[in-house]
């Protein structure tokens, strides 16, 4: 290297250069784009304004962290540049650490030697979807498959709450209901619903809608109506939506082991591409 690496906060004006470097490998580094591009935007209610950290040889990124709003780092992050960027990391009290499954290992060592605790660490697949890859959904699904609306939000914060409980989670919704619905309701706008007699059955959220790639997280299914097809209705709907936006590809995240989600990308033309560890910790 050229120069002695150093760390710093990457500025708004320093987007380009961060998205050049984060561009070598888009697909696993969607999460940290969508955050480099929201950097010095407004926010909708509840948002969390991303906090982004580089390690710089010279001008040249040598890696990117997330802290906020959740920790994410950037795909073949090394070692010098690691230790460079953990001391930033460790001002974190609590979140999501959320990437490689390699990549979380030495930071997770590093925190938890700082005194945090995991509530939840688990392994998740990361799949993909490419347009060329897609196998149609069948038209005769149930349910109708549409944007979130207003009229909506209660039934959301329900899913988001229950889906919650399901992990064994903590709820925040006990402490600070009003607090909740507002989260929720500042991600209405990338709910994606299938409803059935005009109520919500399954929801699914864009959380990044980027032509890049779409993210797709949140996904709950309410439990009565599973394995009925409105969760392939939904995602059908979202993937399509995806690539008549221009999407290069969608992805998401299922936990290791359910079969049953696996199951159901699989069907829809999703293939695995990453092995991912996700550390809720406190």
């Amino acid at each position: 290297m050229g120069e002695v690496l150093r760390a710093r906060r990457v500025g708004s004006h320093e987007q380009a250069r961060a998205l050049e470097f984060l561009s070598a490998a888009s697909d696993e580094n969607l999460v940290l784009i969508d955050y480099v591009l929201r950097l010095g935007q407004s926010l909708g209610a509840g948002e969390v304004p991303p906090q982004v950290y580089a390690a710089f040889d010279g001008n040249r990124i040598e890696g990117i962290v997330a802290l906020r709003p959740s920790v994410v780092l950037s795909s073949g992050l090394g070692s010098e540049a690691r230790d460079l960027l953990i001391p930033y990391l460790l001002r974190i009290p609590s979140g999501l650490l959320k990437s490689d499954r390699e990549l979380v290992a030495p930071i997770w060592k590093a925190l938890e030697s700082a005194g945090r605790r995991s509530m939840i660490d688990r392994i998740e697949i990361a799949y993909r979807l490419r347009p060329d890859a897609m196998v149609a959904a069948e038209p005769e699904l149930p349910g109708v498959a549409r944007p979130a609306r207003r009229e909506d939000l209660e039934e959301l914060v329900h899913a988001a709450r229950a889906s919650l409980w399901e992990e064994d989670r903590p709820d925040p919704a006990e402490g600070d209901p009003q607090g909740f619905q507002r989260w929720v309701e500042g991600r209405l706008p990338r709910a994606r619903i299938v409803s059935e007699d005009g109520r919500a059955i399954f929801v699914a959220y864009a959380d990044v809608s980027r032509p890049e790639g779409w993210l797709v997280q949140g996904v709950y299914t309410w439990p009565e109506v599973r394995r009925r097809g409105y969760a392939r209705r939904g995602m059908d709907s979202i993937v399509r939506e995806a690539f008549a936006s221009g999407a290069s590809h969608v992805q998401l995240a299922v936990v290791e082991g359910n079969e049953r989600a696996l199951k159901l990308y699989e069907n829809l033309g999703f293939e695995a591409f990453a092995e991912l560890r996700t550390i809720l910790f406190r």
